[in-house]
This record gives C-alpha cells, structure tokens and sequence, in this order.
C-alpha cells in the first residue's frame, strides 16, 4: 500500500472512532431536548443536529469524490435515530474511498485523508456538544481526543476565526487532551 493509500487509511480509521464516539451521543436525544442550548453559541440541539446532518452529508459527497459545504435544504428535520444511520452511511461510503484524488471544498484541494481528519473534529466535538446540551457527562476517549487536538491545531487557524470558531479559551497545561481540544476550538470543557 502507498503511502497514500496508508494515510487514508488512517483517516477512516480516525473518522470510524468519531463516529463511534458520535452514536453514544446521539442515543441521549430526545424530543423534550430539542430547544436546549448547545456550547456552540446562539444554538440549540436542534439547530446542531441539523448541522451535523449537513456535515454528514458534505463527507458523503466528499467520499464520492465532489463536495459543497453549503447548508442543503431538508425534507425533515433530522431525529437522532436519523443521524445515527446517517452516521453508519457515512462511514461505509468511507471505507469504500481509495482515491488519491483532491477534494474541492470551497477554493481548497484536500487529500482525502485531510477530509476525513476534519470530518473526525467535526463529529466528534459536535458528538460532545449534544450530549452537553442533554446533560449527560460523555468525554472524548482520551486517545481520540489527543489525536484530534493535534489535527485541530494544524486545521483551525486564526483565519477561521471568528465566522467558524469562537476564540481559544485557556485550560491548565494539565487539563486532559479533552479539555484542550475543546478549548482551543473556543468550548468552556467544564
């Protein structure tokens, strides 16, 4: 296998434990929790699960090969059980890329492996704001969380900040890989 092919390889990997960690949120949702806040400021889970439906959908696209970041429009709104299906797609359709092909997402050309490394941040830490905003106590596996830390530092940039992300939040240098992950994509850990 080349080296390409190890790195996507990897990024499945990466990108299947996200969504692991992912279902274990969603199985906390529930219909009375739909209007409550979220750690991602001016949402409520609704409003989450939507947009994590949508970034569902952009990693399938981005598995076939094309992707549009933009907001599509639903037939419904997404419940968990949909999400979690969603989520098992997604996964499937990754497993099945081998392509060495760059992925067009807005004026960027990513690998694929670069894709499915954000897809990873992206589920997982919006995995951990749902189960915030239903008041369920469910931490990143810290193995998870050390290896997101190190892919956000190189992904999110001061650029993406403020329109994607709220500013960083400082934790003690002893906080878990948890804690400085979430801070460093602007989420208060405790």
């Amino acid at each position: 296998m080349n080296t390409q092919g190890q790195a996507l390889v990897a990024g499945v990997a990466l990108l299947e434990r996200a969504i692991d960690y992912a279902l274990g949120s969603f199985r906390v949702v529930s219909p009375a929790a739909l209007c409550r806040p979220t750690p991602c400021a001016g949402w409520n889970l609704q409003m989450l699960l939507d947009h994590m439906n949508d970034s569902l959908q952009a990693l399938n696209e981005a598995a076939a090969g094309h992707i549009g970041w933009q907001r599509r429009p639903a037939s419904r709104t997404p419940s968990a059980l949909l999400l979690r299906d969603g989520a098992t797609e997604t996964l499937g359709l990754w497993a099945g890329t081998l392509t060495d092909e760059l992925i067009s997402i807005d004026d960027r050309h990513l690998t694929s492996p670069m894709v499915a490394a954000v897809g990873a941040i992206e589920i997982a830490v919006h995995a951990w704001d749902v189960a915030r905003a239903c008041g369920e106590h469910h931490p990143i596996p810290p193995l998870l969380a050390e290896e997101l830390l190190d892919l956000a530092h190189l992904f999110v940039t001061p650029a993406d900040r403020p329109a994607r992300f709220a500013p960083p939040l400082t934790v003690p240098p002893y906080a878990p890989a948890q804690d400085h992950l979430l801070a460093h994509l602007g989420r208060h850990p405790a």
